[in-house]
């Protein structure tokens, strides 16, 4: 497991005291900004946090984004200058925040959950942390690499609204790359569960139980980085924000019907989860029943030849049988017809 900065290190602290709380990371923090408006667009990476301070009160939409929050220092001169709450701060560089929504009077602050999966396989959960003023945008992100490649191909292509929107405008589209990537990352979960199920119907295993937890842990991982969105999204319709314009509006209460079924689909894959659980618990049990059923009958049948094994091996000296000419042959033949017969009693009984 990858180490990590413990939330043990904010206690006693005072509130706005900005800590990193997450994965140890030692890759230098990346900023890169897209100015533009409706005839061009500027794309330009900075070495220093300095050199975003212009951006703020630009005519033209500004997107300033973060690849790293591990650089606390850089955070705060970013914050300070964009007049953002310390809490606010604290939250951005603790990596563990619920998704959430928070309007101020002059931005809006908005925490999402991005998931994607590693080369393994194993899912990953990444925060991202959005700020929204009258005319930019702010994005932090734990690492390098993202969803929103689509929207950069828009914004130097200038093709679609999006160049000649608004900041809004902007933050619906990143919600929106976040939000339609789940369903990409449901795609692989399906496929997940489909092979499993071939596999649970060929042969139950101990490897195949340990690949039903692990899927139903991620699933429950991914369940509390979903389900409150709902909550932030609805939040966001609701708070009548100048910063929102009507348009825009419309455009959320789509994110929030994707949300809406994003979460269903969550709870579906969960119960389906949960039932091959209790699918492989049955096979492991009736396979069990089989062997207990065959080893039951061998039992049953032997305690009758036991039974009379037992009784001429008694050698008494005054047993009848022993002084028969044929006595040992008729034992061994009442022994074969008490087999015979139990087993067609079990089978006219269908236990065999």
């Amino acid at each position: 497991m990858k180490s990590r900065k413990k939330s043990k290190s904010k206690v006693g602290l005072a509130p706005g005291t900005s800590v990193y709380i997450g994965p140890e990371r030692t890759t230098p923090c990346r900023i890169t900004v897209f100015d533009y408006n409706k005839e061009s667009c500027e794309e330009r990476e900075l070495a220093t946090a300095e050199e975003a301070f212009p951006y703020r009160d630009t005519p033209t939409v500004t997107w300033l984004n973060v690849d790293g929050v591990h650089d606390v220092e850089l955070v705060e001169k970013l914050g300070g200058h964009f007049h953002i709450h310390p809490l606010v701060l604290e939250d951005i560089v603790h990596t563990a925040q619920r998704p959430k929504v928070e309007d101020f009077d002059d931005y809006a602050y908005l925490v999402v959950r991005m998931l994607s999966r590693d080369d393994a396989g194993r899912l990953v959960t990444e925060q991202v942390s959005l700020l929204l003023g009258a005319r930019w945008v702010l994005s932090f992100q734990e690492q390098p690499g993202d969803v929103f490649d689509p929207i950069r191909t828009r914004l130097r292509a200038g093709k679609g609204r999006l160049r000649g929107a608004g900041s809004d405008y902007l933050l619906y589209s990143l919600l929106d790359a976040v939000v339609d990537n789940y369903f990409v990352v449901f795609e692989l979960y399906g496929e997940q569960i489909e092979e499993i199920e071939q596999r649970l119907a060929v042969a139950p295993t101990r490897e195949l139980l340990s690949d039903i937890h692990a899927l139903k842990r991620e699933l429950t991982a991914v369940r509390r980085s979903v389900w409150p969105l709902r909550e932030a999204v609805n939040a966001l319709l609701r708070a009548e924000s100048a910063l929102v314009s009507p348009t825009t509006v419309t455009y959320l209460r789509d994110v929030y019907d994707h949300t809406v079924q994003v979460i269903e689909t969550v709870e579906a894959y969960r119960e389906t989860v949960s039932g091959l659980l209790d699918l492989y618990l049955s096979s492991i049990s009736n396979r069990m029943n089989e062997v207990m059923k065959v080893l039951t009958i061998i039992a049953t049948i032997f305690i009758p030849l036991t039974f009379i094994a037992g009784i001429y091996g008694m050698n008494f000296a005054f047993m009848p049988e022993l002084n028969w000419r044929w006595g040992y042959f008729i034992v061994l033949g009442a022994m074969v017809v008490v087999v015979l017969g139990m087993l067609h009693y079990f089978r006219r009984r269908r236990w065999l």
